[in-house]
């Protein structure tokens, strides 16, 4: 599997690009602020094909770019069913002071196709399947997105685990308990040997977040 990351220089976020290789069809992750002309020009050196974006969640440093990603490429864009509501009014999921950060007179446009993902369904995409694993906590539409390809297993987190870290709960939709039973029975369960691309940060493993993240810690404590 190719594996491309940009990272947006509001927030840091990391887009992900993912493929089987050189030339073929590809799936873009996160899309985030200013991330477009470089993404444009990343597919046009690898000769990649976009066919589809898949949004870990709905805040706005993960979606800034998605519709026109997806409006440039005619894609649809795939989001957990509760947090699709933040592709309509992303507002609603930043605190009016994160939006400021954001900047203002936001001309926001919800893109055109807009496909609704279910915990525990998968989705066929560019030759590779994704299982989606709702995760709520930091937003109550939080996905993780396991794929796998010839010589390792990866999980999309998002910003529910960070290395040593993870998402924040105190914005609107978050929640510390729920993204504690999410760590118990969503992240803790996971193969020790899963590379985990996170929202934010570098790459990790769960063999590392298990030995080292005080949240995971927390978390197995509360068993």
């Amino acid at each position: 599997m190719l594996i491309e990351t940009l990272v947006a220089d509001a927030f840091g976020t990391n887009c992900y690009v993912l493929s089987s290789g050189p030339g073929a069809e590809c799936v873009v992750v996160d899309p985030g602020i200013g991330i477009a002309p470089r993404l444009e020009a990343l597919l046009g050196e690898r000769g990649l094909k976009p066919v589809a974006v898949v949004l870990t969640h709905g805040h706005l440093d993960h979606t800034f770019s998605v519709t026109p990603v997806c409006g440039a490429n005619d894609v649809p864009a795939y989001i957990h069913a509760d947090d699709a509501h933040l592709l309509a009014d992303p507002a609603q999921g930043f605190s009016a002071g994160m939006m400021s950060l954001v900047g203002t007179g936001l001309d926001w446009t919800e893109p055109d196709d807009v496909q609704v993902l279910a915990d525990g369904g998968a989705v066929e995409l560019a030759g590779m399947r994704f299982a989606v694993d709702h995760a709520p906590g930091h937003t109550a539409g939080s996905a993780m997105f396991h794929t796998a390809g010839d010589e390792a297993a990866y999980t999309l987190t998002g910003d529910v685990l960070f290395r040593g870290a993870i998402g924040r709960t105190d914005l609107p939709g978050g929640s510390d308990a729920a993204m504690m039973q999410t760590l118990r029975t969503k992240v803790l369960p996971l193969d020790d040997g899963i590379v985990v691309l996170p929202g934010h940060g570098p790459a990790t493993t769960i063999a590392a977040e298990r030995a080292r993240n005080p949240y995971l810690k927390r978390a197995a404590d509360a068993h």
